[in-house]
């Protein structure tokens, strides 16, 4: 039995095959699919149809190359059918179930009677699911002059592969091949089950009582909405506090709001042990040298990913990998076969959707037209869409201090923003880093309601190589939260009011 049917013995775990799942299949895998007979020799074999692989493959397909697409369960990866497309999907109904028992704040009242309806959650789900599947979908793929092929694919030499019984050729591949959940090595997790992205969305009903392992992005986003939807919710973390990456003032926020949402947070514990016994499951929790045991429904692990590299035959065809950190690559995204690339979640420390769609883009151009595109001068933001949101770009200042960048940190606190006060949306900040001496700006963070839209702004400035003091001249719209952006400007302006400059524009004064 594999873990994957290895769940909990009250909950469904078997989506229900309505027209939804039906217009889904039919997009990224019709059961009737007929593999293409194959060209003589393909000038790009994708191998992987996530975003990545989607990206390449459809960017080199409208220049007017011949492109095979390989994947080997559905079109559209953990992005479409596991992971940002389903939980955002739900992500947004919590917050409405939120906003309604927290009526009050708005200066309304709460309903009387708050029933969540879990199954028409995930039918709205399954819509929008179903809905976006069209935009990667094997007609499309086909209709743009894509060979489309499903099955399972494994090198057989640095120019060959064969899938299916069938070799293909390639001049130069793309390997896309994504990466699935990590599971911790926990004595009795495999036999009591547990929930991952790959099928915490097939569920009909909540579990009454869920632990959440992990604190990255996957382990904070599902732990807040599925206790928003109804689940007592107990998150657990090794670390003393979430998202370990991300500045600890926001990390900190974001367990203050778990806190305030009825979240049993055990930050600094480890998972010891699980057993059932009675039907439920016990989970046996340390920390330092307290131990404690608690029963729950359901388990989630989001303790992060492991790259998709066995069976793909990597190395008959010299392509250096190894299990954790995945395929190998360079600046330009190229493997120790020069005529293999990579990109996506196979490859790179960021597992985002967009980032594998740009690193994709780079990794066409460098393949195909001997491009010198480099991974490292991408400007790339990302967010966790916790509440409050949690985003970022460029550097943080621990960054900046390990490489003795000399940095000036600008701050607003969302309660300076009257958008922010209006909509009682205080809590969070927006953090920027510029270079010491300079208006250029180095990185930023925003935990705000809206961070993963505010990030944008910043982003933009970074590329196009706009300083802070540029940023305060730009009016924004009276009043939104992106006004904090413009403030942190308007500090960062301030500071070059040094005492000489302002005697000197006195005595220019007093002159006129």
């Amino acid at each position: 039995m594999s873990p994957d049917t290895m769940q909990t013995n009250t909950l469904s775990l078997t989506a229900p095959q309505d027209e939804y799942e039906a217009i889904r299949a039919g997009n990224v895998h019709p059961d009737a699919w007929c593999n293409p007979q194959p060209a003589g020799e393909y000038q790009l074999l994708v191998i992987g149809g996530g975003p990545a692989g989607l990206a390449a493959a459809e960017i080199a397909a409208r220049l007017g190359v011949r492109v095979a697409l390989v994947e080997r369960d559905r079109l559209g990866g953990n992005s479409l059918n596991t992971g940002c497309v389903p939980s955002k999907a739900i992500i947004r109904t919590s917050r409405l179930y939120a906003q309604m028992r927290d009526a009050q704040r708005y200066g309304a009242q709460v309903p009387a009677d708050i029933r969540v309806d879990f199954a028409t959650v995930m039918e709205r789900m399954r819509r929008i699911r179903a809905h976006l599947s069209g935009d990667g979908s094997v007609r499309r793929l086909v209709a743009a002059g894509i060979d489309v092929f499903f099955g399972h694919a494994e090198f057989t030499g640095p120019r060959s592969l064969t899938i299916e019984g069938t070799t293909l050729h390639f001049k130069k591949a793309l390997i896309a091949t994504g990466a699935r959940a990590k599971v911790p090595v926990i004595p009795g997790l495999a036999e009591a089950g547990y929930l991952d992205n790959a099928c915490a969305f097939d569920l009909t009903e909540p579990p009454h009582r869920l632990l959440v392992i992990g604190g990255g992005p996957f382990g904070c986003e599902m732990a807040q909405a599925f206790c928003r939807l109804g689940t007592r919710t107990t998150i657990v973390q090794d670390q003393p506090l979430f998202l370990g990456k991300e500045e600890r003032d926001a990390a900190q926020m974001l367990a203050d709001a778990f806190a305030r949402d009825g979240i049993e947070v055990r930050l600094n514990t480890t998972v010891a042990q699980v057993r059932v016994e009675n039907g439920q499951k016990l989970v046996d929790l340390v920390n330092d040298d307290y131990r404690n045991t608690i029963a729950v429904d359901a388990i989630a692990v989001g303790i992060g990913q492991s790259p998709n590299v066995e069976g793909l035959g990597l190395k008959a065809a010299g392509v250096d990998f190894d299990c954790d950190n995945g395929v190998l690559v360079d600046d330009f995204l190229r493997t120790s076969n020069p005529d293999i690339y990579a990109a996506g979640d196979i490859c790179l420390d960021h597992a985002y959707t967009h980032i594998a769609a740009s690193a994709a883009r780079i990794a066409v151009q460098n393949a195909l037209f001997g491009g010198r595109e480099r991974l490292s001068e991408l400007v790339v933001p990302w967010c966790t869409f916790t509440d409050p949101e949690i985003a970022h770009v460029g550097l943080y200042v621990r960054e900046a201090n390990q490489k003795n960048i000399p940095i000036k940190t600008f701050t607003v606190p969302m309660h300076e923003a009257v958008r922010a006060v209006t909509d009682s949306e205080i809590g969070g900040f927006v953090k920027i880093h510029v270079l010491e001496g300079t208006d250029r700006i180095l990185g930023a963070t925003i935990v705000a309601h809206d961070a993963g839209d505010m990030i944008n702004e910043i982003t933009l400035a970074m590329v196009a190589g706009i300083g802070l003091r540029k940023l305060s001249q730009v009016i924004h719209a009276y009043p939104t939260q992106a006004e904090a952006i413009r403030m942190a400007a308007d500090a960062y302006n301030r500071t070059r009011y040094t005492p000489q400059l302002v005697a000197r524009l006195q005595r220019w004064l007093a002159r006129r």
